[in-house]
């Protein structure tokens, strides 16, 4: 049995929640206190012209780490190009990016890698969709094709990273259609919770008749086996976290916990709060 510690997060392009400073040191730091097996990293900065410290950020945090990588370039400008990353202490097999890009304005791509873990081969997903419902919808339904196409039924599989589904219309598809689970609908309740929580959702939140713009009534496996109510945990903005953005789905794993890392230094680090997860192989 391996026991895998598995973090997702939006680096906002090496640079602090506010956009003024970059944070690469501190990012650096801080997940190398977490001794991650497993990164999933989005808005990564393969490429930047103008800023040496900026610079292919996937291949300073691996050789900080000491932790194998790949990159999948998604947005190109004339100075620099950003993307997803995957770190993984263990061997990385394979790698390929498939562009999921849904029209002109937004570059996105799907980074999917296969590492080598004991005996077994782990498929790793990382995305960042679209910021519009409909261009999500289709480039999950690329993810779908994707798997039901190359990832055999009894290899274990990792999808991680910023899906934009803040009303959580997407986690259906993941359940019904590939038996994947979002790791908080299994993990402790001490560690399912974010620690801010929001009395009232804000009205522009809110749908046309007053009610919370998402789906609380779609059931998840919980940890004893039963249907448990839950919703991701909120990641968004990482100062003070309202929306549900980030999520890491899993099938072939026992899910040991679950958190949002909030607080210092991660408010500063980036807009985004990271989640790690703590996974059995068995």
């Amino acid at each position: 049995m391996a026991v895998i510690r598995v973090v997702s997060y939006n680096i906002h392009k090496g640079r602090t929640a506010t956009g003024n400073r970059e944070s690469m040191d501190a990012l650096k730091l801080g997940l190398y206190g977490l001794s991650p097996d497993l990164l999933f990293l989005q808005e990564v900065q393969g490429r930047n012209d103008l800023r040496a410290t900026l610079d292919a950020q996937h291949e300073l945090l691996g050789a900080v780490l000491r932790m194998d990588n790949c990159y999948g370039c998604n947005a190109i400008r004339e100075h620099t190009d950003h993307g997803n990353a995957l770190l993984s202490r263990f061997p990385i097999l394979y790698y390929e990016n498939e562009d999921i890009s849904d029209h002109r304005l937004e570059q996105r791509g799907l980074l999917h890698a296969v590492v080598q873990v004991e005996d077994r081969h782990v498929h790793c997903l990382v995305v960042h969709l679209g910021l519009f419902s409909g261009g999500r919808s289709r480039q999950i339904m690329a993810l779908v094709d994707r798997i039901n196409r190359i990832v055999p039924e009894d290899e274990p599989l990792l999808i991680a990273g910023d899906f934009n589904d803040w009303n959580n219309r997407l986690a259906p598809i993941f359940v019904k259609q590939l038996g994947l689970y979002e790791v908080f609908s299994f993990a402790p309740e001490m560690y399912a919770s974010s620690r801010f929580k929001l009395r009232q959702p804000m009205q522009w939140l809110r749908g046309a008749r007053g009610q919370p713009d998402y789906d609380v009534s779609a059931p998840v496996l919980g940890v004893d086996g039963n249907a448990r109510l839950s919703l991701p945990p909120r990641t968004f903005p990482s100062a003070f976290p309202f929306l549900r953005l980030d999520r890491i789905y899993q099938r072939g794993f026992a899910v040991r916990s679950a958190r949002v890392l909030q607080g210092a230094p991660w408010k500063q680090i980036s807009d985004h709060s990271p989640i790690l997860t703590e996974l059995e192989l068995p």
